[in-house]
């Protein structure tokens, strides 16, 4: 089964030349020019991968209130932003809100389907446990691998994909320094540093938000991060 990828963009040409080129990568795809419209789709039946703008007509912050929206509905749908904005400031705020990606739209479309073939071969870990541990247990830490769960004393963290196997590459080996191109490699993705200290902070957020004494991610300065014993 083909997966299902959404595009939502208000310009009817980009909308368009993108759902071209997915649909001949073999993808299903849905495209929608309004946050309303696509968000009223996602109720009914999520996406395997959504592609969003940030402004949509009108609605110049739109994309990020469907991104989290979105990711109410799904903790784990792999959210990329493409988008003409390109400042940190947009970049820290997509991925605050969940995102696991963020391009610009001057990106090559063979790197955009690269980047999305990256998220789901992600996605396709889940149906591959015998490769990895289907439940890795650190103290009050239990990752399910099968299921992309994350609970933290027993209560659920919603970590997006990228979110989730970070921790994982952190966790798996308690004290050891990770570097950021290893938590690139680990977590599949290819991003630059001030983008690996923003998942940093934002995984340290959601655990706090359970725990606030959550002190087990510790960064080693000019070498990369580390999961506490």
């Amino acid at each position: 089964m083909s997966r299902r990828i959404a595009i939502v963009e208000d310009e009817p040409a980009i909308r368009a030349n993108y759902t071209d080129v997915l649909k001949r990568q073999g993808y299903e795809v849905s495209a929608y020019a309004k946050r309303a419209d696509a968000l009223t789709a996602f109720r009914t039946r999520l996406p395997d991968l959504a592609l969003i703008d940030i402004g949509l007509a009108d609605d110049v912050d739109g994309g990020f209130t469907l991104c989290r929206e979105l990711r109410a509905l799904s903790a784990t749908v792999p959210i990329l932003f493409l988008t003409a904005r390109d400042s940190d400031f947009d970049v820290v705020a997509g991925l605050r809100l969940g995102a696991d990606d963020y391009l610009t739209k001057d990106v090559s479309l063979p790197h955009l389907t690269a980047r999305i073939a990256a998220l789901f071969r992600r996605s396709d870990l889940l149906h591959a446990p015998a490769q990895t541990e289907d439940v890795l247990a650190r103290g009050a830490l239990t990752l399910d691998v099968k299921r992309l769960a994350a609970l933290w004393n027993g209560q659920r963290v919603d970590l997006t994909l990228t979110e989730f196997w970070m921790v994982h590459a952190l966790a798996r080996f308690p004290g050891h320094v990770k570097d950021r191109d290893s938590l690139m490699r680990d977590a599949r993705i290819v991003v630059d540093d001030s983008t690996i200290t923003s998942h940093v902070k934002r995984i340290r957020r959601k655990f706090m938000a359970i725990d606030p004494k959550f002190d087990r991610i510790d960064t080693v300065y000019g070498m990369g991060y580390r999961w506490n014993v």
